[in-house]
């Protein structure tokens, strides 16, 4: 199957990778005239292949207390390069509600005590959705991401999942669909739709 990702990107901004002491461009891709949504599913976890790094700075802990000041850091550090603004643009209240409903489940990844990223699940049901996953740019290329996915996938079947399922888009970190593959989830089913005018500029 052909690549939904376009073979250019757009100008991008140094970091410095905490990993190595480096520093490199996180680029985000050009915006595309259309949104292809990729949707995939893991419906037995024998079909799960976590990916777990052996680093004691990192440590994964759960968001007892609904903040809102503090997931829009992590929404708004995590998406910056890829244009989420969904949440930023929830009025305070309604955002609030969102991280606070019966179901919602979020697990902070904190390295050296900072925070690097985040993977929210909703439950309904039988299903658990990946609802939101990602790792600040500066963490980004030490491993984390499959830490971190491995984590909430696990999590899911923990807490009694029947079905783990994910959408990502043309949008995201170009190895996000890759990395969701390579733990077990499916792809079943692709939608195109012309590209929102909220993610065009």
């Amino acid at each position: 199957m052909a690549s939904p990702y376009p073979q250019f990107i757009i100008p991008g901004i140094l970091f410095g990778v905490v990993c190595t002491g480096r520093f490199r461009i996180v680029a985000a891709l050009a915006v595309p005239d259309m949104l292809v949504t990729t949707h995939l599913e893991m419906t037995d976890p024998a079909q799960f292949r976590p990916a777990f790094v052996d680093d004691p700075r990192a440590q994964i802990i759960p968001m007892q207390k609904p903040d809102v000041t503090f997931y829009k850091f992590l929404y708004s550090e995590v998406g910056r390069v890829w244009r989420w603004r969904d949440r930023l643009v929830m009025p305070e209240e309604e955002l609030h509600a969102a991280i606070s409903r019966p179901g919602i489940s979020i697990y902070v990844l904190v390295i050296d005590g900072v925070p690097a990223g985040y993977v929210e699940l909703a439950n309904e049901g039988d299903d658990t959705e990946i609802a939101y996953f990602g790792l600040r740019p500066e963490y980004i290329g030490c491993g984390y991401g499959k830490h971190l996915l491995s984590y909430g996938i696990s999590k899911a079947w923990e807490d009694g999942a029947k079905r783990v399922w994910v959408h990502t888009c043309n949008l995201d970190g170009p190895n996000a669909l890759d990395n969701y593959m390579k733990r077990g989830l499916s792809i079943y089913h692709i939608d195109e739709k012309p590209m929102p005018q909220r993610y065009a500029v």
